[in-house]
């Protein structure tokens, strides 16, 4: 993809630009003795999934209101939580390369607003367009939030960089028809190790995906 014709840059929050992953499994292990959901029987949290998602996962039993409320109830376990996020490496790098080459960017993510909030704020990024699972009625694998973003920064969603770390997300972004970018070794269209290769890339002026 041609740097010329990349509109904007679309980003996952939680393992793309803020270290997570403890806070995160504490609370579903919370979660898990209130709800009483076997930690053995597999992993509690399918990543990039909303809560709703994994709680459905999780307790297929429960009716829709029930549902609902356990989903909620996990993501004000992680409100308080935040002790160990932190960004993650090249993610204030990354940020401040894409202000200085004009291209704007926004944060995507299947929290909810007061969760997004507390770990942005604790990672030290303030986005100036911030979607969440409460912008949308479809969280990811759907494309809605990714749509929904570059809508509002006025890009066609087929010249947006979305740049993920989880399947659901990097379904999300093909689906809205964007490039994608994955860490973690998760297959996409361009594969990075972090986001100071992905800032190396874009300064570089074009970004070439993976064959």
């Amino acid at each position: 993809m041609d740097l010329s014709r990349v509109q904007a840059v679309l980003l996952d929050m939680d393992g793309t630009l803020v270290y997570s992953d403890a806070a995160v499994e504490r609370s579903w292990l919370s979660w898990a003795r209130e709800y009483r959901v076997d930690p053995g029987r597999g992993p509690l949290v399918v990543h990039g999934l909303p809560a709703a998602g994994n709680v459905r996962r999780l307790r297929p039993d429960l009716s829709e209101d029930a549902a609902a409320a356990a989903a909620r109830h996990q993501l004000e376990l992680e409100y308080d939580d935040v002790a160990d996020v932190t960004a993650t490496p090249g993610a204030h790098e990354l940020l401040a390369g894409l202000d200085r080459l004009g291209l704007p960017w926004a944060v995507v993510t299947s929290a909810d607003v007061p969760l997004a909030r507390v770990r942005l704020d604790a990672a030290g990024i303030r986005p100036a367009l911030l979607i969440t699972i409460d912008d949308v009625r479809h969280g990811k694998p759907d494309p809605e939030g990714y749509l929904l973003a570059a809508r509002k920064l006025g890009a066609d969603p087929r010249w947006c960089l979305v740049v993920e770390d989880a399947e659901a997300g990097v379904r999300a972004g093909r689906a809205a028809g964007a490039t994608v970018a994955a860490l973690k070794g998760v297959p996409a269209d361009i594969q990075i190790t972090d986001l100071y290769q992905l800032r190396t890339l874009l300064r570089a002026g074009r970004v070439t995906p993976r064959t």
